[in-house]
C-alpha cells in the first residue's frame, strides 16, 4: 500500500511509470474500461473543486470502478467522531481515498489512519495531482521533460508552485520562480533545501523579464485563492507586474507554451489574449487531470 500525501511520496522512477501508464490509458481507453471493475474510490472534500471532483469521478467510472463523493466541511464525519476514527471505517468501505482538505497536517493524520491508499487532492501546501497533469501535458507538447525550463510566475509560496518545484526538478526540469520580493510569496527555504539534490535546478527572481527568459513553459495561477478575500486588494496591486500578458510571453522562447491550473481570472494573472492564443495549453492541461489520475489510480490499485 502506498500513499501520495505530497509530491515527495513519488520518486523520479514512480513519476515516470505513472506518466507512462497515463499515456497508455489515454491512447487506448477502451482497453482499460474494466481495469478497476469492482473498485470503489471514496472522495472526501473539505474544499470544493469543479475539476478535481469531476475528473476523479469520470476517470474512475471510465476505468470500470465507482466513485463516491462526501463533503466534510460541516465539522467532519459527525459531531463527535475523530478524523482518524472516520478514516479507519472508510478504509473498510473503499479501495482508495482521495482527499481535498485545507491543512496538510490533517492529510498526514488521514494517511496515518488509513489502511488503503490515500491520494492528496490538494492541501494548502501541495497539489501533486495537478503537477502530474502538468508534466504529462509538457511531455505531450515538448516530447520530454529533462532540460526544459519552466517559469512559474506569481505567488511562489503557494501549493501549486511548491508542487511544481518538487515534481519538475525531480524529472530534471529547471524551475524559475518569478515572484514579488516578499518571504510569504517566495518558496519556503526548507522546501528549496529538500530539492537541492534533484536533477533540475530552482532559481528565484523578482524580475519577470529575467525569469521567463529562454523559458519553454510559462505557468501561472490565481493571485487570490479561497480564504484570501481580505487580502484581495493588496494582492491585486502587488502582483500586477507579474501578469502573464503577450509582452511577457514574447520574452520567453518562441515556441513557449502557457499553462494555468484553472479556474483563471482573466485580465488578472493572465490576459485573454494569452489564454486564447495558440501557445495556451490550459484546456489540454485540464483534460490531462483526468487521464493522469486514471493512471495514478491504476498504478495504486493494480
Amino acid at each position: 500500500m502506498k500513499h501520495i500525501l505530497s509530491d515527495f511520496d513519488l520518486s523520479t522512477e514512480e513519476v515516470t511509470k505513472v506518466l507512462q501508464i497515463s499515456q497508455k490509458i489515454k491512447s487506448s481507453p477502451t482497453k482499460y474500461m474494466k481495469a478497476l471493475e469492482g473498485k470503489t474510490l471514496l472522495m472526501l472534500f473539505e474544499l470544493a473543486s469543479l475539476r478535481t471532483r469531476i475528473s476523479f469521478e469520470a476517470g474512475m467510472t471510465q476505468l470500470g470502478g465507482h466513485a463516491i463523493f462526501y463533503g466534510v466541511s460541516e465539522g467532519g464525519f459527525s459531531r463527535t467522531e475523530t478524523l482518524a476514527d472516520g478514516v479507519k471505517v472508510l478504509s473498510r468501505y473503499g479501495d482508495c481515498l482521495m482527499v481535498r482538505i485545507l491543512k496538510q497536517e490533517a492529510m498526514e493524520q488521514i494517511g496515518a489512519a488509513a489502511t488503503v491508499p490515500v491520494i492528496n487532492g490538494m492541501t494548502e501546501k501541495y497539489h501533486p495531482c495537478q503537477n502530474l497533469a502538468d508534466m504529462m501535458t509538457i511531455q505531450e507538447k515538448k516530447g520530454n521533460l529533462e532540460g526544459l525550463k519552466i517559469a512559474y510566475v506569481g505567488d511562489g509560496g503557494c501549493n501549486t508552485a511548491a508542487s511544481t518545484i518538487i515534481g519538475c526538478t525531480s524529472m530534471g526540469m529547471n524551475v524559475s520562480i518569478v515572484c514579488p520580493d516578499k518571504p510569504e510569496y517566495s518558496p519556503a527555504p526548507e522546501l528549496l533545501e529538500k530539492v537541492k539534490d534533484n536533477k533540475g535546478t530552482v532559481t528565484v527572481t523578482h524580475d519577470p523579464s529575467e525569469g521567463v527568459k529562454d523559458a519553454d513553459v510559462i505557468y501561472t495561477d490565481v493571485w487570490v485563492s479561497a480564504g484570501m478575500e481580505a487580502e484581495k486588494e493588496a494582492r491585486l496591486k502587488l502582483f500586477q507586474p507579474y501578469q502573464v500578458n503577450m509582452d511577457l510571453v514574447k520574452k520567453a522562447k518562441q515556441d513557449c507554451i502557457v499553462m494555468h491550473c484553472l479556474p483563471a481570472h482573466r485580465e488578472e494573472e493572465l490576459t485573454s489574449e494569452v489564454m486564447d492564443s495558440s501557445q495556451s495549453v490550459v484546456v489540454d492541461q485540464a483534460e490531462n487531470r483526468m487521464h493522469v489520475q486514471k493512471g495514478l489510480l491504476y498504478w495504486l490499485l493494480k
